[in-house]
């Protein structure tokens, strides 16, 4: 055996030698000699970073806090993957979302998944949101017909109940969706949602009779009763709370063509059903209405007077096309701060009168309009 080979089988153990030692210096100077570990889960707050946490929300961003975290690849809630971005995730800190999914097995338990197969568990609770209800595709719908709602963490089985206590049958749930028959005897009121994991009540009511200002059950004011349908003939829609209005004309641009209105004392007790709180505080109010677009309203302007207790303004509040519910009734929903500030930029400020309120809705603007519109239940009610 010569030199040359006894000298490299040497050479060649010392070298492994010096990696063992290094990888074991390096093994030593990492905290926890370099094994990964969870040491708790906070808000990622900065000014609230002493909070910690033992559950959180579908969809919260939290804060995973311990050692040598760096090369964590998988993380889990339950049985539910969270989605992990790399810049996130560093040796002390991951930060990452809650899935949003519900789990079919609940474990409340947190688990990384780490590049050399190492798993850490970690007691953690996802807490599985109740219904939240934020609107309806229409709220006027009749007996027997399919009501939409908005909102999310419809999770089935569900139920579907309307003011009185009675049930509607559940359609179809897709996300964020659900379509429900409303049933005989329904009453105006919130709506209720409720799965196994909460009940909901809806701010917003099914059938909303509060507060309406321009109403033609019966009709009260100084222009166009010939809009009213009471009994609905062949090309008008039908009816979801009594008369309409359906305004079924050309109409052209700048031409002045007031659909509905006039001041108190032409439109009587109505007029003053603007609660005063939404004059004085406007930001915590919305104005609603139901229209239905039998043909798109694709051009013109529809201005709406609504809470101004001295005159019309010609510069009010302009709602602007383009809309198109396709023969559909839909509920319309604008912020009230949006009405009265449109107002005070034309000097007309929301003051309280006890003798009520001017209203108008008047079709003034550029373009030809070929109008087939019609429209229901103008009011004034809280926000959610």
């Amino acid at each position: 055996m010569s030199k040359t080979f006894i000298f490299g089988i040497i050479y060649r153990a010392i070298c492994v030698l010096i990696g063992v030692l290094a990888v074991s210096c390096q093994k030593d100077d990492l905290p926890n000699g370099g094994e990964p570990v969870i040491k708790f889960i906070r808000v990622t707050d900065p000014e609230s970073a002493d909070s910690l946490l033992t559950s959180a929300g579908q969809d919260k961003l939290i804060a995973i806090v311990g050692e040598n975290l760096h090369d964590a690849r998988e993380i889990w809630f339950n049985d539910q993957r969270a989605s992990l971005t790399p810049s996130y995730i560093t040796a002390t800190t991951i930060l990452v979302t809650v899935p949003g999914h519900i789990p079919g097995e609940i474990s409340n338990k947190l688990r990384i998944v780490f590049g050399n197969g190492k798993i850490v568990e970690h007691d953690f609770e996802v807490k599985i949101s109740e219904p939240l209800v934020t609107s309806m595709v229409c709220e006027y719908v009749p007996a027997g017909s399919i009501a939409t709602i908005h909102g999310d963490f419809f999770y089935e089985p569900l139920t579907v109940s309307f003011a009185g206590g009675k049930p509607g049958a559940v359609v179809a749930v897709k996300d964020q969706e659900i379509q429900v028959t409303v049933p005989e005897g329904a009453q105006p009121g919130p709506i209720t949602v409720k799965t196994k994991f909460g009940e909901t009540k809806s701010d917003l009511w099914f059938r909303d009779n509060r507060n309406i200002f321009i109403s033609s059950d019966p009709f009260t004011g100084w222009w166009n009763a010939s809009f009213v349908v009471s009994k609905p003939g062949p090309g008008d829609p039908s009816a979801i709370n009594g008369n309409y209005i359906h305004v079924k004309k050309p109409i052209g641009g700048w031409q002045w063509t007031e659909v509905a209105g006039g001041p108190p004392d032409a439109m009587g007790a109505i007029s003053k059903n603007i609660p005063d709180s939404a004059i004085l505080k406007p930001a915590d109010y919305v104005l609603k209405f139901e229209v239905n677009t039998v043909k798109p309203y694709n051009n013109n302007v529809l201005k709406i007077t609504a809470g101004l207790a001295a005159g019309f303004n010609d510069s009010q509040y302009t709602w602007l096309p383009p809309y198109d519910t396709k023969g559909q009734w839909q509920t319309v929903t604008i912020p009230f701060q949006e009405i009265a500030a449109s107002y005070e930029s034309a000097g007309s400020k929301l003051v309280v009168s006890e003798k009520g309120y001017y209203t108008r809705l008047l079709f003034h603007g550029g373009g030809d309009l070929d109008c087939d519109m019609a429209f229901d239940n103008f009011r004034v009610v809280q926000r959610r």
